[in-house]
Parts: structure tokens; sequence; C-alpha cells
């Protein structure tokens, strides 16, 4: 007889906790929370109950356990709590989770589309869908996800859970998970999660002597004032409050016959002492033997298997008859030692942890690897459809089979590298290394190390490595592909010196005479190593693209597809300079040899750059728009994500700023999430043009400090930073001579550094500047047209006002208006660009004499008011007035003057002059901003003073800066 308490005794404020987690996450805000006990206290009893009550509720509940048969298999709780859901549910076909599909059709069948391209879906493209999965299943009434003994999680399931952590408060999902308070990594993320205020945790504490008392009560079916003192007595002093153990010291007591029912009063028969175990092993062992032989036997093997076990292993080792066998199976579940595992219908698991720790107690070490040994030999003799390697491995160790373990774990860590769990397949191939320390186990342990971006670790195991003195030929080559792959991931961290001695390893082992093939991956290294380096700027160019057209040629010859693309890919970015048409030529290839070796990531990856390479062009969107619904058929949830940031920076430049904001906002989110660095440093780049676009210094500013912070070295986009972003934000403060010296800085970092990026002003806007100034003429504009790079529409609208005004100049009226049409007609698609092209062609214009500059100050006056970019607005009145036109009174916007400021009758111009002296310039500097004399400047100033009264300009200043912060 099992005793077993009916109701849960000391948890009121743990239920209460779950129940309003329950109820916030039916209402749309989920939270995360940590059940963090030692066994026995009560922990799965929590996760039961809630669970009820989430059916109750009409909530989706997804349950999971982490497998405790030695080295943890990757993404199994979540892979068992979707299971357990689907079994009941069909997925949800919400049309938003169409791009996420792939990501997750290995969990979800009916997702699985045989005739799809195959796409490698990386641990955060899984985590991201799971979370939007997660979404829609609990959109209409809230979602359970319960994860149990994350102490027992491999790191892929850790890395999920963690994720999800971060990212549900938006979410309708209340996530439960139970940990032990022991040393491991689910106990490690259970403290960070709360030590961050991501999640929050309850510490199940032993019951209170009044608390065992209601307890055992409840267990014996009778009042607390009934249950025997001596009972309570010895329950104090032997069961430290664990529920489990209460249990199992009752039981024990009756099955003894020391403790018996007579009618409604429980008495004692005998000595407690005398008669009861005095550990909770004896009492397992005797409930054991009442079972049996052969039930012994069993139990014993399913021990040995884990605390959870498959019930084909056990059938396989146990050699008994599928009926005897689960005719076993139903009588030790009725002794409450095992139960069915809810989360797979083909597993059990042992009522408690405890349980399984008896049994394997009574075992000595002898025939505890006995038992592994036989269970080995059975699973490897009759292989079915699930891999058990990781399990037959474990069972050889517990065997003192090392040798065999350690090549089990080697070649489990191999297919995890493979199938994308770098951090699984790193623990394996760790624990494989440390059992047999063998070069083939090294070399790949080293590849799991670099995959994982711990490139300190990998290139000292590497340094490690056993000379190959000589090795065979295929030694020699994997060994510099070793090399070669730790080159390229010094080269992702900018640590050039790392990579340069690693392509030196690899060349040195290949030797003078290597076949092309083995040295083309290598090639590619070599290529961006050369073009980043310090160096010659033309003969870096030069290098790279003569190793990135060797290896072209070699692998298309072989064929070795995937470095043909790495190659394509290169050629195209560095045959930009010669015109986009003929990057488009390599990229084009690169489209054809992805479709023809089915290699879906890489086509994609060359349409969004045949989409960046069109609007460059053209100013149009229409092929990257096609790029990023080809990512979302696909289903990579990283190259949609690509292709979602790759719309910002084109959507600023058109001058449509909601899109872009919306769209770099959501792309922001993802990115962070993801921990995808280099997109996120486009997205802040893209944030800080975006704020320069619209004559916002501060929001530029902030956004370039994030970008620095999240960069490693120097950034290829130093550059554009100055060109396209901080000298189009001066242009818009009407401070043309920052604006020169910020386009002077950018063409100086060119002349230094080789760059695929033509957007800097150096092709385009510098020439308008200078030429707007004065400080430059046809000599110039001639240089800059010769390059191919000043055709891109971006560019070539800049060359043509600069030479509409040099036309002006030279006295040919009728050429001049010629250059400015075509101007606005390139123009077209970038509004804030073509009108503040109008506004500097129309001062030239006034001076020398031609076409309506009149026109086009209104035009531009009207769209840089409504955008609220005063500077320039302001100076386009000045210039009509100039031109002896009337220009347009903007008096109005008192309602933007702060509510201080307008108590104290601040008027719009003051204000205007307030809004400048938070930045320190002096009277010449707001006067040339606001177009207006600083003699004027100075009266706004003195009434400034008098009105808000503050002693000097610099408390005046102080105030600025701080009203307006």
């Amino acid at each position: 007889m099992q005793i077993s308490s009916p109701v849960v005794v000391g948890r009121d404020h743990e239920f209460t906790q779950l129940t309003t987690g329950l109820q916030k996450a039916a209402q749309g805000a989920g939270q995360a929370i940590f059940l963090v006990g030692d066994a026995g206290l009560g922990k799965t009893r929590l996760v039961n109950e809630t669970t009820f009550r989430a059916f109750g509720s009409g909530m989706a509940v997804l349950r999971g356990r982490s497998a405790a048969t030695g080295t943890a298999i990757p993404l199994r709780p979540i892979k068992e709590a979707l299971a357990s859901w689907l079994r009941n549910a069909e997925p949800p076909s919400h049309p938003d989770l169409v791009p996420y599909r792939p990501a997750l059709s290995s969990f979800i069948p009916q997702w699985r589309d045989p005739a799809a391209g195959q796409h490698q879906h990386s641990l955060f493209e899984i985590a991201e869908a799971l979370l939007r999965l997660l979404g829609a299943i609990g959109e209409k009434r809230g979602c359970l996800l319960a994860l149990e003994d994350l102490h027992d999680a491999d790191p892929e399931s850790l890395a999920i859970v963690d994720y999800l952590v971060d990212n549900l408060a938006q979410i309708p999902v209340l996530l439960v998970s139970s940990v032990r308070p022991q040393p491991s990594a689910g106990f490690t993320l259970a403290q960070a999660a709360v030590q961050r205020r991501a999640a929050s945790v309850m510490h199940p504490a032993p019951l209170t002597p009044a608390q065992v008392q209601v307890m055992a009560a409840a267990c014996l079916d009778t009042r607390p004032a009934r249950v025997p003192e001596p009972v309570l007595d010895r329950l104090a002093r032997d069961a430290d409050g664990n529920p489990f153990v209460i249990e199992e010291l009752l039981t024990a007591m009756i099955t003894s016959g020391a403790l018996r029912r007579s009618g409604h009063e429980w008495q004692l028969d005998g000595s407690l002492d005398a008669q009861i175990p005095s550990t909770v092993v004896r009492s397992v062992a005797d409930r054991v033997d009442r079972l049996g032989t052969q039930a012994r036997d069993l139990l014993h093997i399913a021990a040995v298997l884990g605390h959870r076990f498959p019930l084909s292993v056990l059938e396989k080792v146990a050699g008994l008859e599928h009926r005897a066998l689960l005719g076993q199976l139903r009588a030790a579940t009725d002794a409450q030692l095992i139960v069915p595992d809810g989360a797979a219908s083909d597993w059990y698991a042992f009522r408690h942890a405890l349980t399984a720790d008896a049994l394997l107690g009574e075992l000595l070490p002898t025939e505890r690897a006995t038992i592994a040994r036989q269970t080995a030999d059975a699973v490897e003799q009759s292989p079915g459809d699930e891999d058990w390697s990781l399990l037959v491995a474990e069972m050889r160790l517990v065997a003192g089979q090392h040798a065999d373990a350690a090549r089990l774990l080697a070649e489990s860590g191999r297919r995890a590298l493979v199938a994308g769990s770098g951090t699984s397949a790193l623990a394996l191939l760790e624990r494989a290394f440390t059992l047999d320390p063998q070069a083939e186990i090294q070399e790949s342990l080293v590849y799991a190390l670099a995959e994982t971006g711990l490139l300190d670790r990998a290139l000292e195991t590497a340094d490690r490595l056993p000379p190959l003195v000589g090795g065979a030929p295929t030694d020699i080559e994997q060994r510099a592909s070793l090399h070669s792959k730790l080159a390229w991931a010094a080269i992702m961290a900018q640590r050039l010196d790392e990579a340069v001695g690693q392509v030196s390893t690899a060349r040195r082992l290949l030797g003078e005479d290597a076949a092309p093939e083995h040295i083309a991956q290598l090639d590619i290294v070599e290529a961006r190593l050369v073009f980043i380096s310090p160096g010659d700027r033309d003969d870096r160019i030069a290098m790279a693209d003569r190793l990135a057209r060797r290896a072209a040629d070699v692998a298309e010859r072989v064929p070795l597809p995937e470095v043909a693309c790495q190659a394509f890919q290169l050629l195209s970015g560095l045959a930009r300079a010669q015109g986009y048409e003929a990057a488009d030529v390599w990229l084009e290839r690169m489209v054809s040899t992805a479709e023809q070796h089915r290699l879906p990531a890489w086509r994609i990856d060359a349409l969004l750059r045949l989409g960046v390479n069109e609007f460059m062009r053209t100013g149009e969107l229409s092929r990257l728009l096609q790029a990023r619904q080809a990512a979302q058929q696909l289903g990579s949830i990283v190259l949609g994500l690509s292709s979602e940031v790759n719309l910002g920076l084109p959507y600023v430049m058109r001058g449509d700023y909601a899109s872009a904001s919306d769209v770099l906002e959501r792309s922001e989110k993802s990115t962070a999430r993801m921990q995808n660095l280099g997109e996120l440093q486009t997205v802040l780049f893209a944030k800080s043009v975006l704020a320069a676009h619209q004559g916002q210094r501060k929001a530029m500013d902030r956004g370039l400090t994030r970008l620095a912070q999240h960069e490693n070295g120097v950034s290829p986009q130093r550059a554009l930073v100055l060109g396209l972003c901080r000298a189009v934000c001066a242009l818009l403060e009407e401070d043309p001579e920052l604006a020169r010296a910020e386009l002077e800085a950018a063409r100086a970092w060119e002349a230094e550094n080789p760059t695929v990026f033509y957007l800097t002003g150096r092709y385009g806007l510098r020439l308008l500047v200078e030429v707007a100034a004065g400080r430059a003429g046809w000599e110039a504009h001639d240089e800059v047209v010769e390059a191919p790079t000043s055709t891109l529409r971006w560019n070539q609208q800049f060359v043509l006002f600069a030479r509409a005004i040099l036309h002006g100049r030279s006295g040919r009226p009728a050429e001049a208006g010629e250059a400015f049409e075509a101007a606005v007609e390139a123009a077209a698609v970038f509004p804030m660009a073509a009108h503040l092209g109008r506004r500097l062609v129309a001062e030239a214009a006034i001076v020398d004499g031609w076409g309506e500059p009149a026109v086009w100050l209104r035009a531009a006056e009207e769209y840089f008011h409504t955008a609220e970019v005063p500077a320039v607005a302001s100076a386009c009145r000045a210039l009509l007035r100039r031109a002896g036109a009337s220009a347009v009174q903007r008096r109005a916007g008192r309602d933007q003057i702060p509510a201080e400021l307008r108590a104290c009758g601040v008027t719009v111009r003051e204000f205007e002059v307030f809004e400048l002296l938070a930045d320190h310039p002096g009277n010449q500097g707001i006067a040339k901003r606001l177009y207006i004399s600083p003699r004027t400047v100075e009266k706004h100033v003195a009434s400034l003073l008098a009105k808000t009264g503050h002693p000097d300009r610099a408390a005046l200043s102080g105030f600025a800066r701080q009203l307006m912060a």
C-alpha cells in the first residue's frame, strides 16, 4: 500500500503566485517563474496542480521534461512540450507564422515540406520561431509552458529558455520551470534570469512541524489531532519536512504493520524504530521485493537507464515478451514506484528521483556495470529508428568501456555540430576528449570551440594538436581545413594577427604542390583577410580580387559550390567600383550556382544583394521586396531579418521615415534578441541616418554612440557615417563648413581603406557642397563623373545639381536649366535630397541670374517647414527675400514653445535662438543657421536674459541645455 497525500500542504503562497501568473498570461502579459528546490520538496506536484488549473481555465498547456539518461539530448524538453500539445490540438493557422514554419518543422510534422530546399536553422531562429508560435497558441486564452528538471537540460534547450525568459513580457505565456539548487547550467540560468529581473523564483520550503502534521493526517485520512504522537516524532526526526520522504516513511510504517488502522483510529503495534526502515532506500527496496524477482530486475535495469527511461530500450534489454513487460510495469505503477511519462507516450519515469537513486544504491558497482554493458550490447545489436547513441555511450561509460564511450560521444558531437547545436556538440566532444584524448577528437573539438565563439580556447586547443609526422594526405588536408576555419573565425572577431597566423599554418601544411581544390577555401579566407588588413589600398584590392578569382575558378571546376558562392559574393563587392552592373554579373552566377546545387540560403543571399544593387542604381525597391518574400518562403528567419534590415536605409533615403522607423524598430528588437551583431550594427547605423536626414542631431549622436559601443575595431562604415549621416545633418543645420569637414574626412578615410560602400559623398554630395561654395569647378566635376559609381541614383542627383550650378556660373543658362531638370528627375525618389538640392542650387542661381529660384525655394521651404527642419526652411525664406520674392510668414508654432518659456513671454523667433544656445554657438553661428544678422541674434539673447531672469549668457545656455535635453 502506497501512501500519498490527496492535497498539497504548505504551498498556498506558491499557488497564489502561479495562479496570478496564469491570469496575467491569459490577459497577454507573460512571465517566467522558476521553482527551485531539492528533490522531494514538491516541485512536480506544484507543476501538476498548475497544469490542472490551466486546463480548467481553457489555456493551452505544453509540458516537457529534461532527460536524466546521462548526456542530455538536444532540445528534448522543447520537443516533448510541443508533442504533448500536438496530441490534442492542431497547429495554429495564423498567417504571421508562415515564415516561421520551416524553423519549427522538426517539432511539428504537419509543417514539414519534403519538396522545400534544405536550410539549417540556427538556434536563435528556432527560439524566435518558438516565441512566435507560443504567442499564437496563447492568443485567445493564454498558454502554459511547463519545463521540468532544467538541471538535466541540454545547452540548446537552456539557450531557448533563456531567450524566452527575456521576451515573454508581451506574449500571453506563463513559463514555469523546475530546477534543483545544485551546480548546473540550468540553475545558473535561473539565478541569472532572476538577478536581471527577467523572471521570478519560488523556493518551496521544507514543511513546518504543523504542516507535517496536516500532511500526515491527509495521507492517513484522519484529523491532525488523531495522528499518533510517536509517528509525528519520527517524521520530524527523519523527514526534514520533505513531502516525498514523509509519504515514503508512512508507507513503510503501514506496510511493516507498525502502524495500522482500527476503525477511525490509527494505532501503533510495536516500535517504529525496530520495525520501520531508517532510510527511504530501504522503504523502496521492500516495496520492490514484494513485486517479485522479475519486476526487481526490470526496475534495476530502468534505474541504470536513468530517472526516465524509454519502453523500447527496456524491452530490448529485459528480454521479456511485450505483454509480460507491460504487466510488470503495471504492477510497478500500481505500487507507485513508476508513472507513465505524460510528456512522451513511450517513456516511463520513476515517481520520484529518490526512487531511482534508492534502486541504484542496492546495486554493487559490478552489477551496475554488467547491466550497463548488456544494455549497450542489446541496443547496438537491434537498432531501431531512433538514435540511441548517447544512451549507449552512457552505458559504455558505466560499464567502464571508456574508449567505446568516447567514440560514440564524439560521433554524436560531430552530428550535433552539423545540425547547428554547437553548444551540445562542444559538451559532447569535450567529454569524449577527456575520456580518450585522440587527435581526431581533438580536431573536432577545435571546430566546436570555433563554432561556439570560444576562439581563445579553440586556438589553444589547436596549438596542442600533435604534429602530423608522415601523415596521410587526407589528414593533412583536414588539418589545413581546420586552420582555415580558425582563420575565418579570427577575421570575424577582428583579430587579424591570429587570422594571419592560421592562414600561414594552413598554407605550410598544404605545401607549394597542393592541389588547387585543397586551397580554394583558404584563398577565400585570405582574400577577405587581405581586404581588411593594413597596407596599401590598391595592393589590398588587387590581391583580394586575384585570390577570390582563383578560388572561384577552382570551385566551379571541381565543383565546390559553397566555396564558389563565397567567392562570387566577395567578387561582387569588389566589382562595385567598376559599376553595379559588373557586380550583378557575379551575383547572377551566385544565384545560378546556388540553384544548381540546391543551396537555398546562398540563393537568397544573392537575391538580397541584387536587390540592394538595384536600389543603388535606380532607387527602386522591387527586387529587395521580392528577395524578402523569397526569404520568408524559404523559412530562414535570419535571412528574412536581413531582408528587413536591408529595407531600412532605402526607406530613409526615399524619405519614407514612417516605414523606416517601423522596420528599424522591429529589426532592432529582433537582432538584439537573436544576438546578431552584424545586423544590429546595420540597424543602428540606419537609425542614425534616419535621425540625421531629419536634422535631429541629438538623436543621431545617440545612435552613433550606440553603434560605436557595438563595433569591434575599425568600422567599415566609417566613411558612410561621415558622408551619409553627419554631413547631411550638418547641411540640414545650415552649417556647410561642418558638412565640408565631414565629407573631407570621409574622403581621406577612403583614400587609405578599400570599401564596398559608395554613398559616402565622394561621388556626389561632396562635389555639390564644394561647387556651391565656389571651391570646385569643372575639373573636379569631370574627375567625379569618370567613376562609374557616380551614376548611382543617390550620387547622380548631386552630380547633376552641381553641374547645373557650374553651367549657370559659366554663363550657360539653358544648359544649367537642362541639368537642373535632369537632377530633379533623378532625385524624384529622394524627396529630402531633392529639396536640399533645390535650396543649394537656388542660392547660386540668384547670384548668377538663371532659372526659377523663387519657385524652387518655395517648394523647398514648404517641405522643410512641414518636415520640421527649421534651419533650412528659414534659409529658404531668407533667400526668397534676397531674390525679391515674397516669403511665407511662419510665425505659427507657439504651441511648440515649452510652457515655462511661454509664461515668460518668449516669442517664436526668440525660441529658435534659445534652441541653438544649447550647443553654445556664438552669434555668428546662430545668425548663419537662422539667416538673420548677428545684431538681431544679440537682441534676441538680451530679450531672453531679461524674460528668463538669468544673469548671463552662460547661465542661459545651461538653462537651454537642461530644458531641451
